[in-house]
């Protein structure tokens, strides 16, 4: 579909998407960054920094910047990568993806440089596809080896999520499993809570994740249903109160209403041979929560929903 981009002064170029039943996304070309995602009652679920600066050469604190070829500190590069750091141009040609049905879709493009071939000597096509539709955001992240030569990378979607009170929330579906704690020197550890709940600090990558992780707000009375595929890990990340007054671009009580969890792959890289293409997909929905005996049940929403 055709897209209109919105020019406002040193802003970044945006793209906003509506759907019939009234959710909007609304997308910058840099850095193919989703900046908002709003239901059709206007709410806003994602998570937007009261200090965010929207205009480069900086990512904006919130919403889903996406982190490419590298996750965090996970190699030489600069944190996260660069693909957050560059100008993306509007692919017209998404093949061989489908058109979106009963959707309002945008798919964006960024190709290496000769600088980026300075620091990753690698040839790459990045494409990313964000579809809104009724209570639901879409993202498909493809990367196709265009060089002679194979390469790997890791990547994650890093989605801030916009919630009452993180101290208030849980995650359901990462009982169990082992993650590296980035706290700890990236020691490896067991998950041993029936779900997780937050009271500090937490920056955990979990590995071999489930497809489908909920979280539960309480307080909103609604359900954030992450599902995913070609991503098998999922990173947690809350700042929390000394870390936070430490970030210039967050402010200091931002911790308590934000919460990210990110569809990714950072322990076994992506291996791609010359002119081989990946592609993953995320999807987010919102479900509203009723109570039973004061508590949600998270197992319906992680196991019953389709």
């Amino acid at each position: 579909m055709a897209n209109n981009i919105i020019k406002e002064g040193d802003r970044s170029p945006r793209i906003i998407l509506h759907e019939p039943t009234g959710s909007t996304v609304e997308v910058l070309l840099y850095g193919a960054q989703v900046i908002s995602w709003k239901n059709e009652r206007r709410e806003e679920l994602l998570f937007m920094s009261n200090k965010a600066v929207c205009k480069p050469p900086k990512p904006v604190r919130g919403g889903i910047p996406i982190c490419f070829p590298q996750f965090a500190n996970f190699g030489s590069l600069e944190q996260h990568g660069f693909a957050r750091n560059r100008l993306w141009l509007l692919d017209e040609d998404p093949s061989p993806l489908t058109p979106a049905n009963n959707q309002s879709c945008a798919d964006l493009l960024l190709k290496s440089t000769e600088d980026d071939l300075k620091t990753w000597p690698y040839r790459f096509e990045l494409r990313l596809r964000i579809a809104v539709s009724a209570g639901k955001l879409t993202l498909i992240p493809r990367v196709r080896n265009v060089d002679n030569k194979a390469f790997s990378f890791t990547l994650a979607l890093r989605n801030y999520f916009s919630v009452s009170d993180v101290s208030e929330v849980r995650v359901e579906g990462l009982e169990t499993l082992d993650y590296f704690d980035n706290l700890m020197k990236r020691e490896r550890y067991t998950e041993q809570a029936d779900a997780i709940t937050f009271d500090g600090e937490i920056d955990r990558v979990y590995l071999s994740t489930p497809t489908k992780i909920a979280i539960i707000d309480h307080e909103k009375k609604r359900t954030i249903v992450l599902r995913k595929e070609g991503m098998v890990d999922a990173v947690l990340w809350n700042p929390w109160d000394k870390k936070a007054k430490a970030i210039p671009d967050l402010g200091d009580e931002d911790y308590k209403t934000m919460l990210c969890l990110d569809a990714a792959a950072v322990e076994n890289p992506i291996n791609l041979k010359p002119f081989e293409e990946w592609k993953g997909r995320q999807e987010l929905s919102i479900v509203s929560s009723s109570y039973f005996s004061g508590q949600l049940d998270p197992q319906k929403v992680l196991n019953g929903l389709r």
